[in-house]
């Protein structure tokens, strides 16, 4: 898997949610990558306003820019000893249809690419 994705330890980041993250604004760019600094910083325990679990997705959780008040978020969820960033979604209260959209795709994104 390390070859997969990049990162380091016990986290990485599957290239599709790298290139989502890509289109977005700088300053959201900037936001989220802030936000994996903290999650590299704390680890696991990291919690809310920062980190919070995705309702109605089991295993998926959100990193929060800016405590929650920035319109973007990443996704991760556990893949063996690893937690892999795998999407990129809008804040799901702004747009929910999206929003459910890259959670489906975060919760199928590092299956595929173990296979």
């Amino acid at each position: 898997m390390r070859g997969m994705f990049g990162g380091c330890g016990w986290w990485s980041t599957c290239p599709i949610a790298e290139r989502e993250r890509g289109g977005l604004p700088a300053s959201e760019r900037q936001a989220l990558y802030n936000a994996v600094a903290k999650l590299q910083a704390i680890g696991p325990a990291l919690g809310y306003p920062h980190s919070n679990a995705v309702q109605g997705t089991p295993g998926l959780r959100e990193l929060r820019p800016r405590g929650g008040r920035s319109l973007w978020r990443r996704l991760y969820r556990q893949v063996g000893e690893r937690f892999v960033i795998a999407a990129i979604a809008p804040e799901a209260q702004h747009d929910p249809r999206r929003f459910k959209r890259a959670c489906t795709a975060a919760s199928r994104r590092p299956d595929e690419l173990e296979e």
